[in-house]
């Protein structure tokens, strides 16, 4: 997979530009009101069920103090107040109160107003093609900011994904699925093999592993997505990613089987340039045996 370019990136850079003066967020009077985004964003975030502010944290991306400073910006405003969570008094839970929830239904009703100005020019087909676009974009992005990282493979991450491969196998295969057919850790890790996992805002949302068969032949394994991080690529760039580190094992192929009845599985290694080849195992689940050669080139580390 090759980098991106400058260029490109200028591209990205010129779209938020552009994209943030359309929605009006460079202003320190966000949708008219008196708050910049920052302080806005964070009022629908806590929304009408209220939220744990480490969990505000984890879902805008915020580092500990902007959060807290945000946060008393908001209750000196009497729109928010802080109280300690019912399950956990160590826990803070933030709730909007009554001023709060109407200045957030302002705000909603102000930001409809401003996403249908930007729709109504355009005819349906026009409109139906931006919205088509930004889902895309959003997929894409989303799919950008997902970290893949080593781990090792008896780690809680990787058994977390692990034991939720096994368990959604056990519900789709007919026959169902034993865990004791799951690649012991000791196989998956250095210097035979590699474990990798994909974490979105640190939670694990996927996994892949590769064995060593033979010195020149490596077996891809687990390949696993949460059904939540499904449908922007990030089984393919599970997929890409575990073939570099075959390659850095020193593996010149690489091996899988999936079962019959995982054809989006099926359709994946096929586009990804995986060959059909006779049974290389006896894996009572596999039903297609696939191989791909990999080009002998250096590893690129994901970022």
């Amino acid at each position: 997979m090759s980098g991106a370019g400058i260029g490109e990136a200028e591209r990205l850079r010129d779209f938020n530009r552009f994209y943030t003066q359309a929605i009006g967020v460079l202003s320190d009077r966000y949708l008219g009101r008196r708050r910049p985004l920052g302080a806005s964003r964070l009022l629908f975030e806590i929304g009408e069920d209220g939220a744990e502010v480490r969990e505000l944290r984890a879902r805008l991306a915020l580092d500990s103090g902007y959060t807290s400073r945000l946060l008393r910006t908001l209750e000196s405003a009497r729109l928010v107040a802080l109280r300690a969570s019912p399950g956990d008094a160590r826990v803070r839970r933030a709730v909007l109160t009554a001023r709060g929830r109407r200045e957030l239904a302002d705000l909603d009703e102000r930001a409809r107003a401003v996403a249908l100005a930007l729709l109504d020019p355009l005819g349906a087909e026009q409109r139906a093609e931006l919205l088509a676009a930004m889902a895309l974009i959003r997929a894409r992005l989303r799919l950008a900011t997902i970290e893949l990282a080593l781990v090792d493979p008896a780690g809680a991450q990787a058994q977390r994904c692990v034991k939720a491969y096994a368990a959604e196998l056990a519900a789709r295969f007919p026959e169902g699925y034993d865990e004791a057919f799951l690649t012991p850790p000791a196989e998956a890790r250095a210097p035979g093999g590699a474990f990798v996992v994909a974490r979105e805002r640190g939670r694990a949302v996927g996994c892949v592993l590769v064995r060593t068969l033979t010195p020149r032949t490596g077996e891809i394994r687990h390949l696993w997505v949460d059904p939540a991080a499904r449908r922007i690529g990030l089984a393919r760039r599970l997929l890409e990613e575990i073939e570099r580190r075959s390659q850095a094992l020193g593996h010149h192929r690489v091996r899988l089987d999936t079962h019959r009845v995982l054809t989006e599985a099926v359709a994946l290694y096929r586009s990804a340039g995986y060959r059909e080849i006779p049974a290389y195992t006896d894996d009572p689940y596999g039903g297609h045996w696939f191989e791909k050669r990999l080009a002998r080139r250096a590893p690129r580390d994901s970022r």
